[in-house]
């Protein structure tokens, strides 16, 4: 039915449902917070999944092939610059709209200054704007990504920032106290940073805001908006702040392994379609959901 008032917002024609070329957009981005050790991946790894998408190799690329989404790769701030070797052919569209190479450190400063958050949101508008389709689904790139969204989480929606972070069951007990100890002195230095979007540049990511001015976008013009994972999940409670209207459009496609994302989702009253406990983001929750949706297509039309 969400689906179905989304299309149909007079209430008319509720038993039919169009999904017309839909799209998986991935931002990837890298965050200057990963220095602080935060994150058990080395920081190469935003560029390296970011060129494995670009070039057809990801478990996205193979499940977006599947389903007949197209793939927008869009760099909005990774560290290097992208470019597949001379002769590989490309399985997405990459846009360049890097605002920088990587956000700075926010456990020293702010991530972002309020021009560049400005500026990022409305790339993600942009982008939107000039896809087909009704039917968009986001998903993310960035190494250490889940600490600016548990930054985010813990301020925006008073979750103490130990349970933000959550216990990662795959990491020592020395990296988790360190991790949440650097994280501590990040929400200390923007402790006055309480706004959605104060806090989007103190200790979000050139990826979030992107996010947060796609599904903007997308809700404008009616589009169905798939969310996958913790990081875009994030960028959704801020896009919910700055737009509330745009919450009628967003179908969140799964829970993931973070705890921060479970008490996201709380938090937002969202009903995920799955729950896999996933681990990786770039948009494969939202894909392994689709069938779903196709499937309350052909049901409303019974």
């Amino acid at each position: 039915m969400q689906l179905a008032r989304i299309q149909h917002p007079s209430g008319h024609g509720l038993e039919e449902l169009r999904f017309e070329s839909p799209q998986l957009v991935v931002f990837a981005s890298d965050h200057g917070i990963a220095d602080e050790g935060v994150s058990k991946s080395p920081q190469d790894l935003t560029h390296q999944s970011a060129c494995e998408l670009l070039a057809g190799k990801s478990p996205a690329s193979a499940l977006a092939g599947h389903h007949g989404f197209d793939v927008t790769l869009v760099d909005a701030g990774v560290a290097h610059h992208i470019q597949l070797p001379e002769g590989t052919e490309t399985a997405a569209t990459l846009l360049r709209r890097k605002i920088g190479y990587g956000t700075r450190n926010a456990a020293l400063a702010p991530a972002m200054s309020q021009a560049q958050a400005r500026s990022a949101i409305q790339a993600g508008m942009d982008v939107v704007r000039h896809l087909p389709g009704n039917v968009v689904a986001l998903g993310s790139i960035g190494v250490a990504g889940e600490a600016s969204a548990a930054l985010l989480l813990s301020r925006l929606c008073g979750v103490p920032l130990s349970d933000a972070c959550g216990k990662d069951q795959e990491a020592d007990e020395v990296f988790g106290q360190r991790k949440l100890e650097r994280l501590f002195a990040a929400a200390s230095r923007h402790r006055r940073a309480t706004s959605a979007q104060a806090a989007l540049a103190a200790m979000g990511g050139f990826e979030i805001a992107m996010l947060c001015g796609a599904m903007i976008q997308a809700a404008s013009e009616r589009r169905v908006v798939l969310v996958d994972g913790f990081v875009a999940g994030t960028a959704a409670l801020v896009a919910r702040a700055l737009v509330p209207a745009v919450a009628d459009y967003l179908v969140y496609a799964h829970r993931a392994a973070e705890p921060g994302h479970r008490l996201l989702l709380i938090h937002l009253q969202a009903n995920p379609l799955l729950d896999m406990e996933l681990r990786s983001a770039e948009g494969i929750g939202a894909l392994l959901a689709w069938p779903l949706l196709q499937a309350a297509q052909q049901l409303l039309q019974r």
